[in-house]
């Protein structure tokens, strides 16, 4: 079967270059005369958002509907409980999804998009408060709102000045600073935002302990001080974690042995049958305590280039070990 060879087509990189960073500086200038507009109908619709004691719906059609699905998710995501409302699905049933105690944000360039006006009347039956954000302060949607937010460019970055691009950057751009004054307002913390990341990166950076992912009880490898280095070797093959602590008789920890010590103390041509453990461990191994945060032991880790680490408690007694495996399989690294 024959196969057709793609034609690739070689573009003058210049004139493609050139236009791209007019759009960008074109919607980086729009973005900016939006900031500097921003004035108390702002302040009044982070009010209104923040004492709602329902849900922030987020409406909008056509490229304001994708818009707004990404303020709904930002918004949920930052502790301002949201979702997306397809207006033109609202008045078909979806209505019912709005009650007297949810405020409605209802996006639109033009102000006027048929489909979201249709279902204002509705929305103020429920008793909803209404903020809009327009490209048309006159317009029919902004004259009904409660709030009216000013969206509007001075022109698209779209050469024939039809396809909305700079104006849909400033909707989005205004519903970023919208859910990022209300997590201020709200003190929503990183911890905060895990908790609605659990499963992301972020969530396992700021949700995972190092109690979570220690070795602990008989998993410990650990020594009592002044045994044979050939006692200690065996304990770092049982656990098999590539260390042993080395202890006293209250369950301190004094020392660390390591992988890396012991081919240096073959190197020195070390008697494993003879050699105290004492004499070839660090004195001063470097510990972290249970409660602290996995990812410190990473940067602990990273830091002092080892690749275990002793778990202590408030009293100094060895209460965990692990080491940058357990780490790994924790996604945490």
């Amino acid at each position: 079967m024959a196969t057709t060879k793609l034609k690739v087509t070689t573009l003058p990189p210049a004139p493609v270059l050139d236009l791209a960073r007019e759009v960008l500086r074109i919607e980086a200038r729009e973005v900016e005369a939006l900031a500097a507009r921003l004035d108390e109908h702002f302040v009044r619709a982070v009010a209104l958002m923040l004492q709602c004691r329902g849900r922030v719906v987020v409406s909008g059609m056509g490229k304001s509907g994708h818009v707004g699905r990404k303020i709904a998710s930002t918004l949920a995501s930052t502790g301002t409980p949201s979702f997306f409302m397809h207006p033109a699905e609202a008045s078909h049933g979806d209505l019912g999804m709005i009650t007297g105690e949810d405020v409605v944000l209802a996006l639109s360039n033009s102000g006027e998009s048929g489909e979201l006006l249709a279902i204002v009347p509705q929305i103020k039956r429920t008793g909803a408060r209404l903020i809009s954000v327009t490209g048309n302060a006159g317009s029919e949607l902004a004259r009904e709102s409660d709030v009216h937010l000013d969206a509007s460019v001075s022109q698209e970055a779209c050469p024939l000045g039809l396809a909305p691009t700079a104006s849909t950057t400033a909707a989005l751009a205004l519903g970023d600073a919208l859910a990022v004054a209300l997590l201020d307002a709200r003190g929503f913390s990183a911890e905060d935002f895990a908790r609605a990341h659990p499963g992301g990166a972020l969530g396992r950076r700021l949700l995972v302990h190092v109690r979570d992912v220690m070795r602990q009880g008989n998993e410990i490898p650990r020594v009592l001080q002044g045994v044979a280095l050939s006692q200690a070797l065996l304990e770092m093959s049982r656990k098999g974690l590539g260390m042993t602590a080395i202890v006293d008789a209250a369950g301190h920890p004094v020392g660390i042995f390591t992988d890396g010590d012991l081919r240096r103390a073959f190197e020195n041509g070390i008697n494993v049958a003879t050699t105290l453990v004492d004499a070839v461990m660090h004195a001063t191994p470097q510990t972290i305590a249970p409660q602290k945060l996995a990812v410190e032991a990473v940067e602990l880790m990273e830091h002092y280039k080892i690749n275990g680490l002793l778990v202590i408690d408030e009293q100094g007694a060895l209460v965990g070990a692990l080491n940058m495996h357990d780490l790994l399989r924790a996604k945490v690294v």
